[in-house]
């Protein structure tokens, strides 16, 4: 039986608003890739790696360089995935994690000190570590976290003998400071992003009747949370502008922007680990991101989980290429 990051997280654990004079928009630095090609993160699949560190790759193919007019890319090597557990972490690849969140932390660091807007493309959710890890040692704060899962899930979920944590689902709970420290507590700044500074946009599942047992204690924080339902029932633009208000009143101008792309919903494109619905169309993901990205508040941004070996024929490709262009392209470009 095949157990997704959902299942496992729950059984076992039209004006937008404009930017400011003084800020220049994302779009007008140049976008430098950071193509970080990992699947450590999540489970084995049937005794087999999960496919997602072929997504930069097949996303290349796709005229990802050319749709974003890309002025870099790096390409970092593949780390090694490891079935079994690492030394003193109950996190599946918490060390090699570690590690690789270190490497891409400095490139991002590297590129905004340079001006320059990067972009990391994975990849499973745990790259979000090390692009918000880089944020921080550039002086930056704050975190968009755009994905159909709140990715909450905590060590009394899984922390047994026999079984171990996937950081592709725990993501944000290790960016807010909660579980090993291996993996929530960074040199130089510690936790990487605080509560008050942290909007969860997408999680589909808040009205399941396990939410509140395994996430419960997520409700009861200071992370601004917009269920998937509510963003459609208000629309794209009143969603990004509560966004935008809540970056304003914490004074983030330089925020991370984390995008899972399993917050589009399975019937527009199910190539990821754990789909399901309701979720964004392309054209609402994509205007979402344009938003955010034309106040100047956001200072780089990581898109994760499309995994090719879901997508026979990669035929969801191009389509991903396409919504993450028309995000990150200058605002008001049709």
């Amino acid at each position: 039986m095949k157990i997704t990051r959902r299942d496992f997280g729950l059984a076992a654990a039209a004006a937008l608003l404009a930017p400011r004079p003084a800020r220049a928009a994302a779009t007008e630095r140049p976008i430098d890739l950071i193509l970080a090609p990992t699947n450590l993160g999540l489970r084995p699949e049937n005794g087999a790696q999960p496919g997602t560190w072929q997504a930069p790759r097949v996303l290349m193919e796709a005229g990802l360089r050319e749709a974003l007019n890309a002025h870099e890319v790096l390409r970092l090597p593949r780390p090694l995935y490891e079935f079994e557990a690492q030394p003193r972490t109950r996190i599946r690849n918490g060390r090699t994690i570690r590690a690789f969140s270190f490497t891409l932390a400095e490139h991002v660091k590297d590129r905004l000190a340079a001006a320059r807007f990067p972009v990391i493309v994975g990849g499973d959710c745990s790259i979000l570590l090390g692009g918000l890890y880089g944020l921080r040692l550039a002086g930056g704060r704050g975190l968009v976290h755009v994905d159909g899962h709140s990715d909450f899930v905590q060590e009394q979920s899984y922390a047994t003998p026999e079984t171990l944590g996937s950081a592709a689902g725990m993501d944000l709970a290790l960016a807010s400071g909660r579980g090993e420290p291996l993996l929530a507590d960074w040199p130089d700044v510690g936790v990487l992003a605080a509560d008050a500074d942290i909007v969860q946009v997408g999680e589909r599942e808040r009205d399941d009747p396990q939410f509140a047992h395994f996430y419960g204690d997520l409700l009861e924080t200071e992370i601004t949370q917009i269920p998937v339902q509510e963003a459609k029932a208000a629309g794209i633009g009143a969603t990004a502008q509560k966004v935008i208000a809540r970056l304003e009143a914490r004074g983030l101008d330089r925020a991370w922007l984390h995008v899972d792309l399993d917050v589009l919903d399975e019937r527009v494109m199910d190539a990821v680990d754990s789909p399901g619905r309701p979720g964004f169309d392309y054209g609402e993901l994509a205007g979402l991101v344009r938003a955010l990205l034309a106040t100047g508040r956001i200072a780089g941004a990581n898109f994760a989980i499309y995994d090719p070996e879901r997508d026979p024929g990669h035929r969801h490709a191009p389509r991903i290429v396409e919504c993450i262009a028309a995000g990150l392209k200058a605002p008001g470009v049709d």
